[in-house]
């Protein structure tokens, strides 16, 4: 096991992250970008994922280079990791930016041929069987994995709900790898996938969609495991 002192800094603050906040350009309008990062960062996010399914490239990788500098500006100790969503090419233009893939994306073994070492690297799961093969795969493939969508989720419409089994599941397994829980978890919700042995979660709209989203997201830690 690598001491947690000569890791990157990067992977430290996912080793660090019990909440993991998303930059969804779905909920967060691009005048509202550097508050809506500010707030999450002080309200407890240590790895926060830029997503932007409707933009152009240009687009992407402008609102990515945002949040990098945003990032770089910080202290180090309140530096997050900073992950791209479903974007290879765009994750290797930046240095230490991590990326998240799906069940339909590049392989993660190929993935991490692209990225190389040290980066971090993400993969969704949705059945107990693409979790145990997330959790099968070769050391150093994979940094960590999420399971959802836990609940319904108007983020993703079409995807059905995995329901607390699998994250129970999982739980039982315990994975050598983080795991994250995902998918229509909120601040009224969250203590149950606590309770069947989740210790991280991620949320979307409960906390971009809140006045107060910093406080949304400490109120969404205070509900899980230390």
């Amino acid at each position: 096991m690598v001491n947690p002192i000569n890791q990157p800094a990067t992977q430290r603050s996912l080793s660090e992250t019990r909440y993991y906040g998303i930059l969804d350009t779905g909920y967060v309008a691009p005048g509202d970008w550097i508050d809506k990062f500010h707030a999450l960062i002080r309200g407890g996010a240590k790895t926060v994922q830029v997503r932007a399914k409707k933009e152009t490239q240009d687009q992407r990788r402008e609102l990515l280079a945002q949040v990098v500098r945003l990032a770089a500006s910080l202290e180090n100790a309140e530096q997050p990791a900073i992950i791209v969503n479903d974007d290879l090419s765009l994750a290797t233009e930046f240095p230490d930016v991590g990326l998240h893939i799906g069940q339909d994306d590049t392989p993660p073994q190929e993935a991490r041929d692209r990225l190389g070492p040290g980066r971090i690297l993400g993969l969704s799961t949705h059945s107990v069987a693409q979790a145990k093969a997330a959790m099968d795969l070769p050391a150093g493939v994979l940094d960590y994995f999420a399971v959802g969508p836990v609940f319904a989720t108007q983020t993703k419409p079409d995807y059905e709900p995995v329901g607390l089994e699998l994250v129970s599941w999982v739980a039982s397994q315990k994975p050598s790898l983080p795991f994250f829980c995902i998918g229509g978890i909120n601040r009224s919700n969250a203590h149950q996938v606590a309770a069947v042995g989740a210790r991280r979660v991620v949320t979307v709209s409960d906390a971009l969609l809140d006045n107060d989203t910093a406080q949304a997201v400490r109120e969404t830690i205070a509900l899980l495991p230390k």
